[in-house]
């Protein structure tokens, strides 16, 4: 699938050099899940559209990590009225520019809480913890799935010497990082897939890592950390969802179609909320 096929462990790759990579990610396994089409659209279409939210939660990594994107602060000069808004032609340019070289562009205004967050993860307790042991920031790690035959990559955020227990650092919601909370977070954002790619990937790379803690920061005051990991059941939905992923990329490069969602007419359930709503309403009533 690539003229310099990568295989194990890499130290050291450019955030650029590791995106550019063809090789199924976590991001592309959900959005493979998503549909085949959506795929294709933002990756192979190249039409993945930049977020704020995505740029806080790089610059949150490059500072607890000390790798990664760089920040480039705007210059006040260039931003424009009260709102200081980066809407002049140079401003958009300058911006454009930083961005085209890997870096991450933001006000003096958004750093602020970013290095707020990264503070409240190197200070805390189990956080400090599990980033200061012997190990490697930003490890990326390249393998092929003998069942499919394809290449798959992972990124850990934090990978330790010993290969016990890595760590994916997040950015959550204010009130997020709690774990009924975050439950609800890792369903909807597929975190349980990430798990299992990551260590399907460390495996098949010949790196077995036993365990994958989320490392879990609010983005809003006072910054409350979750350090968390997945329960059995968590972990076995979410190796079956990596697993229909893998299978539905095969089957693109194979036959070199992308479908959507079914074009057949399709039978709406009420969802469970819906129907104990309605219980609750007729128990009411009566």
């Amino acid at each position: 699938m690539t003229e310099t096929k990568l295989e194990g462990l890499v130290l050291g790759m450019p955030e650029l050099d590791y995106h550019a990579n063809p090789a199924l990610s976590s991001t592309g396994a959900k959005l493979l899940l998503e549909s085949p089409a959506k795929f294709d659209w933002v990756i192979n279409r190249s039409n993945r559209v930049e977020k704020k939210a995505y740029d806080v939660g790089s610059a949150v990594h490059a500072l607890v990590l000390g790798t990664g994107y760089d920040v480039a602060i705007i210059p006040d000069d260039l931003l424009s009225g009260a709102n200081k808004a980066i809407s002049s032609d140079k401003a958009k340019a300058w911006v454009k520019e930083n961005r085209d070289a890997g870096k991450i562009p933001m006000k003096e205004a958004e750093y602020a809480p970013v290095k707020a967050m990264a503070d409240a993860v190197l200070m805390h307790p189990t956080g400090r913890a599990l980033l200061e042991r012997d190990g490697d920031a930003e490890a990326s790690m390249f393998a092929t799935d003998p069942v499919t035959g394809i290449d798959l990559r992972c990124r850990f955020d934090f990978l330790p010497a010993d290969r016990r227990v890595a760590v994916d650092l997040k950015k959550t919601r204010p009130g997020h990082a709690r774990p009924f909370k975050f439950a609800s977070t890792v369903v909807e954002y597929g975190y349980d897939v990430s798990w299992a790619h990551y260590l399907l990937t460390a495996e098949l790379a010949g790196e077995p890592v036993t365990e994958m803690v989320f490392l879990v920061v609010e983005d809003g005051p006072p910054f409350h950390i979750l350090p968390a990991r997945l329960d059995p059941d968590f972990k076995e939905i979410g190796e079956a969802k990596a697993r229909v992923a893998r299978d539905r990329f095969a089957r693109a490069l194979d036959t070199g179609e992308w479908p959507g969602y079914p074009t057949e007419i399709q039978l709406i359930r009420p969802p469970q909320f819906a129907i104990y709503d309605h219980i609750d309403s007729q128990e009411t009533a009566a």
